[in-house]
């Protein structure tokens, strides 16, 4: 299945989560936190401006992002785990 989102909206996967620690402790699920940085799958056609223009989105597919901990809403499609966010919850791009 492929999601398109509309508008201002991103559809993300999120990264793996660490098993281990630097000092290697190797946690269990319920230490583990969710990461706030993954990979941009699709993005949306932009914010709809109030005369009816498009402002394109600053982030394109394939974009590594780091976002809000708690941003979007989490959504299975396939057996995997997506997050669709808003442009506006992303924080930075890593390059």
């Amino acid at each position: 299945m492929t999601l398109t989102p509309l508008g201002d909206k991103v559809v993300v996967q999120r990264t793996e989560a660490e098993d281990t620690t630097a000092g290697g402790i190797v946690l269990p699920d319920s230490a583990k936190s969710k990461p706030a940085e993954g990979r941009v799958l699709s993005v949306g056609d932009g914010r709809l401006g109030k005369d009816g223009t498009r402002t394109p989105l600053q982030v394109h597919d394939g974009d590594r992002v780091i976002f809000s901990s708690y941003a979007g809403t989490e959504i299975d499609v396939d057996g995997q785990t997506l997050l669709i966010l808003s442009e506006s919850d992303i924080l930075a791009v890593q390059i």
